[in-house]
């Protein structure tokens, strides 16, 4: 009988770190927004320089939250503290394991008196809908998943259209659609605006060093909303970015968007991997990169090493404070941005135009992942002092960057080797084809690493101004 469970699918597996490193799943496809509306570097260059619109409306789950138990329910649920929390505010909510590892992150908003809803990828939304069905705590849910990766030419429909428009220029954008200016909010607060006649929630955001604003309604409004916005943005250079632009902002902005789900390990996680489907995410994704271990755990990360420490607070119960608690007076990695050697990064794709010679793994541009979750070695001296888990190419800093942790004594600027590609000509993945390692050069850089980031989206800048921790 086939596996129904991911429980069950570990133990058929044997050893889940083959299981996953060896995964059949397809390759991830951000589904159906077009990959490209002009030009990928086009389109990366106008978020940094003009303005743009991303369409967020089909890669992301929701789950909306309701009931009496609804703020200590999802209190319990996460470290992030709730005591500055309130109806038209937003945090990056961090879930985590009983042992004190990340099992995700997703957005949470705080929409009206006991009803929120959290946006994210599925592991997280997992972890929260298990909870509301098993906790015994007066919530109700309404899930709405991620839109198919493969459509067959079905038409799709989300309950929500989910838009960010972006860039130097949306301020001035946003005027023209709601007839008055940005309305002048703390960072990740929400409003309403209108577009187009329509009121439109707001959350103030922003992802390329300037104030903006993700806006989502009805999804039977999309295209209404969507035209009024291309249209208002044609005097402001606004673009329309696609699937493939889209994911590579994180390298500027710094967030790592796809850590392994600390769910495979645990007495106490196995009820949970009794409920978790054999078609889950977690029993199907797929870990990818030179780093192997033969031991699961040896890929889960804090919060400290994703750079989640300043959300940690021990003001309230949670799931994994206990263990938190330890770890917060241990030497835990920090997160870096990896500056990639260009003549390395130039070897690398010249391999591919090499008959007869043996390649190096395909470096992908803009984006360069093709796993689930990655983990390629950094090391010193041929020592492991790092992992690096996300890779993509930025055309605004003319640069291909990774975003991963090192150890406590690595120093910003220290020149590190990161490893690329698999061991033994590669694994059996589907996104994998035969090829050789190569040692990468790379410095050690800032998070964010870019400097316009840095100087106004973090530190003093607009976003100072409020938190979403």
């Amino acid at each position: 009988m086939s596996p129904r469970n991911l429980e069950e699918v570990l133990k058929a597996a044997g050893n889940t770190v083959e299981m996953l490193r060896n995964s059949q799943i397809p390759a991830y496809v951000y589904p159906v927004v077009p990959s490209e509306y002009s030009n990928w570097r086009s389109e990366q260059w106008a978020s940094n320089n003009t303005a743009v619109l991303y369409d967020q409306s089909h890669h992301m789950a929701e789950l909306t939250i309701e009931g009496p138990d609804a703020f200590k329910f999802l209190n319990w649920l996460t470290i992030n503290t709730f005591s500055n929390f309130a109806v038209d505010k937003a945090k990056q909510m961090v879930p985590c394991s009983y042992d004190g590892y990340v099992i995700g992150d997703v957005i949470l908003f705080y929409l009206a008196e006991n009803q929120f809803l959290l946006v994210g990828r599925a592991p997280a939304v997992n972890w929260v809908q298990f909870h509301a069905e098993t906790s015994g705590m007066n919530v109700s849910f309404i899930r709405d998943d991620r839109s198919p990766s493969n459509t067959g030419g079905r038409a799709v429909t989300r309950r929500h259209y989910r838009f960010q428009i972006q860039g130097p220029n949306a301020p001035k954008v946003i005027e023209v659609l709601n007839g008055a200016p940005m309305p002048d909010l703390k960072f990740f607060n929400m409003d309403a605006i209108t577009i187009a006649g329509r009121k439109v929630r707001a959350l103030r955001h922003g992802m390329s060093g300037a104030p903006g604003l993700e806006i989502w309604g009805p999804y039977e409004e999309r295209d209404e909303i969507r035209a009024a916005i291309v249209k208002a943005g044609k005097d402001f250079g606004l673009r329309e970015v696609g699937s493939r632009a889209y994911p590579a902002n994180t390298m500027e902005s710094g967030w790592i968007p796809s850590p392994l789900p600390a769910v495979y390990t645990g007495d106490k996680m196995k009820a949970y991997r009794e409920w978790l489907p054999a078609t889950s995410y977690e029993a199907t994704g797929s870990i990818a990169g030179s780093y192997v271990s033969p031991n699961i755990e040896d890929y889960y990360v804090t919060p400290y090493e994703m750079g989640y420490g300043p959300f940690v607070k021990f003001d309230h119960d949670f799931i994994g404070r206990e263990a938190l608690e330890k770890k917060s007076k241990e030497s835990n990695r920090r997160k870096v941005t990896f500056e990639w050697n260009a003549d390395d990064v130039a070897k690398i794709q010249a391999s591919m135009f090499k008959p007869g010679e043996e390649n190096y793994k395909f470096l992908d541009l803009p984006l360069a992942n093709y796993g689930s979750s990655s983990f390629d070695m950094v090391t010193k001296n041929g020592k492991l002092v790092g992992l690096s888990m996300f890779t993509g190419y930025s055309y605004n800093e003319r640069a291909q960057l990774s975003l991963g942790s090192v150890d406590a004594d690595i120093q910003e600027g220290d020149q590190l080797t990161l490893v690329w590609g698999e061991p033994n000509g590669g694994t059996k993945k589907l996104s994998v084809e035969p090829h050789k390692q190569m040692e990468v050069r790379v410095r050690v850089a800032p998070v964010p690493y870019s400097g316009r980031v840095r100087e106004t989206y973090v530190s003093g800048g607009w976003r100072a101004h409020g938190t979403a921790a």
